[in-house]
């Protein structure tokens, strides 16, 4: 099921998720549901808040689908490892029509736990490092907004609050 993705402003994306004790049936259903939401939105990643739930889980794919064994599920990640920087344009789903360029480690060794309850570690690079970070992020109850200053993100911020003054948001 496509679940409606949450935008800037809605206060689960400002706020820390929990941790998840134990796979569920409503796990695995939200993690379902996520995976088509994502791909229905032709997103990178999605976290768990930008659905409503704040429960600390992600799914990406660098592949957009196209690759078989790219998705990535994330449960309860940490990172274990970050270096290098790459600074590239990014926009999110929780911020649809805005972009900015952000620093984000050039490569990223995260560790979770994946659909099964397996702990895992997987190593990335280049888009994928960027969509972990930005994944978890969303998981400190950050978007990549948060990371710009000055000029740019007033801009953006005014527009925002335009859009929602006007019922665009």
């Amino acid at each position: 099921m496509i679940r409606p993705i949450l935008r800037y402003g809605e206060d689960v994306l400002h706020r820390p998720a929990a941790d998840i004790d134990e796979i569920t049936p409503e796990v695995e259903a939200l993690i379902d549901d996520m995976i088509d939401t994502m791909y229905a939105a032709s997103g990178v990643g999605l976290a768990a808040p930008q659905v409503g739930v704040p429960l600390r889980l992600f799914v990406a794919d660098a592949s957009s689908g196209q690759e078989a064994g790219a998705l990535i599920v994330m449960i309860n990640p940490t990172f274990i490892e970050r270096d290098g920087v790459q600074r590239e344009d990014e926009g999110c789903l929780s911020v649809p029509g805005f972009n900015a360029a952000v620093p984000r480690p050039s490569r990223a060794v995260i560790r979770g736990r994946d659909r099964d309850g397996t702990s895992r570690d997987v190593e990335a690079t280049g888009i994928l490092a960027r969509a972990f970070e930005h994944e978890m992020d969303h998981l400190e109850g950050s978007l990549f907004l948060d990371r710009l200053r000055g000029v740019r993100r007033e801009m953006m911020l005014r527009k925002i609050g335009k859009l929602r003054r006007t019922g665009k948001w």
